[in-house]
């Protein structure tokens, strides 16, 4: 007899390991088909995020191989292609890790109700995020809008231990046919630049593991000292892999708990710091949740009003990292080259873009989309909004970062100028240089052109003109 399959259907869960779909469906002993759908999700994807997605699919199969089993990937809509392998197979189950992107939730509400009219089990499980985003409430039984209380209520909670690596994985009697990943060219939009990113990519679980590892033996120790310098190897760089879900939050959460717990002095504020950090991409999940328009409106309505311009000539300067600020063009710079941005470094560039050249976050937000490899919906458009204003943010003042400050303060002696803006280094290394090869060549742009002899929007000048916008916006108000 061959019982009837259960289908496994993997989205941002590139993981074998505290994966409870894959976990929950080995347990019911039928034969278990992991499916990854090329669908809506898919599509939307940025060039960065996409090319890096292939890398963990490939990754993946590899290692469902190893346990006798196989990645079987299918293109379309989501509704149409799990229910045509449904029909296929003669899978009587489909299970599935939750996602809460707002478009996405509401897809898979009715994908579930219409499998489950058509008589197929549906189970849906949290391995995304903590905890459920409508679980963490205020005392009056609303959602937090601050961080620092949410914060409090989350550490407080008992977040659920990791599931295990399924033992094994039951293969179904016939396998239905694949398409190869190959032919979706995931990476095509990357061009040139695939290659000099993949130098910095950590690809899959065990590596996720290993950085995790590596990160609470030794730099979460000085974690809440160092981390806003980028020059310094201070920081986990596992947001690269949760995006993907090679590795939870919670996976995560109880490493750096263990740590926290048996640690003292600066190693136990260093792990306290770690997890908020943890902490402040969960909130930008719940807000989200609850508030959708935070991914693509003014969280803060009133915003509305703000004089942003849309794409202009100094946000192409911006993108390019030839602004005449170094800080922000090094930031710029390390996006193309690694595909990821430190995080202090974003909050600079982010500022001068929506500050000091009055360009509206959203500008900033598509950008970021198309290049980071640790894209992440919820945590991205927040923190676009947290800099721009716009967003979510207890401080009672409109912020604007100073990139001479910031860089006085968090790159002293300028080796993170250094490191990737090759006009600005005596003898430039591989990784300033490796920008000029990773860019797109229309840029026109070389190593020995001149550095901009001067910022395209001064620092005073920007400023004031921000201020002044402000001003204006708080008087409609009144």
């Amino acid at each position: 007899m061959h019982p009837e399959p259960v289908i496994v259907w993997l989205r941002r869960d590139l993981r074998l390991a505290d994966n409870p779909a894959l976990h929950a469906a080995a347990a019911t002993g039928r034969p278990v088909l992991p499916v990854f759908l090329h669908d809506e999700m898919v599509a939307a994807m940025g060039a960065a995020p996409r090319w890096r997605l292939g890398l963990g699919l490939e990754h993946l199969a590899a290692r469902l191989q190893a346990l006798g089993s196989r990645l079987i990937l299918r293109r379309g809509p989501a509704g149409a292609a799990l229910r045509g392998l449904v029909a296929e197979t003669g899978a009587a189950a489909v299970y599935w890790n939750r996602l809460y992107d707002p478009a996405l939730r509401a897809r898979d509400a009715d994908l579930k109700s219409a499998l489950r009219t058509a008589g197929v089990e549906v189970c849906s499980f949290n391995a995304t995020l903590l905890t459920e985003p409508d679980r963490v409430r205020t005392g009056q039984g609303g959602f937090y809008r601050v961080y620092s209380p949410f914060w409090r209520a989350l550490r407080g909670r008992d977040i659920a231990a990791p599931v295990p690596v399924p033992a094994a994985l039951r293969p179904p009697a016939d396998w239905p046919v694949s398409d190869a990943l190959a032919d979706w060219r995931l990476g095509a939009a990357m061009h040139r630049g695939a290659a000099v990113v993949a130098a910095h990519v950590a690809v899959g679980e065990d590596a996720a593991r290993e950085r995790l590892a590596r990160f609470l033996a030794g730099p979460v120790g000085t974690y809440r000292d160092r981390r806003d310098h980028p020059a310094e190897a201070a920081t986990s760089r596992l947001s690269e892999n949760l995006a993907c879900g090679e590795i939870t939050a919670r996976t995560i959460w109880h490493a750096g708990m263990r740590v926290l717990e048996q640690a003292q002095g600066q190693a136990a504020k260093g792990a306290e710091h770690f997890l908020k950090e943890l902490a402040w991409r969960e909130f930008a999940w719940h807000l989200a949740f609850h508030s959708p328009e935070l991914t693509d409106r003014n969280w803060r309505p009133e915003w509305d009003g703000f004089p942003w311009r849309g794409d202009n000539p100094d946000a192409e300067a911006w993108r390019q990292g030839r602004t005449g600020v170094p800080m922000v063009d090094a930031a710029m710079r390390e996006l193309y080259v690694t595909g990821t941005m430190h995080n202090r470094a974003r909050m600079i560039a982010a500022s001068y873009l929506t500050k000091h050249l009055l360009t509206h976050w959203q500008v900033g937000q598509a950008w970021f989309a198309d290049c980071l490899i640790d894209w992440d919906p919820a945590s991205n458009a927040m923190g676009w909004q947290w800099v721009a204003g716009s967003g979510p943010d207890a401080a009672p003042y409109f912020r604007i970062f100073n990139p001479e400050a910031q860089a006085a303060r968090f790159d002293p002696d300028g080796a993170y100028v250094r490191r990737f803006v090759a006009e600005l280094a005596p003898q430039p290394g591989q990784e300033a240089l490796s920008w000029f090869r990773a860019v797109p060549a229309a840029w026109g742009l070389r190593p020995d052109a001149p550095y901009p002899a001067a910022p395209i929007v001064g620092l005073a000048e920007g400023r004031e003109r921000a201020l002044a916008a402000h001003a204006r916006l708080r008087g409609t108000r009144a």
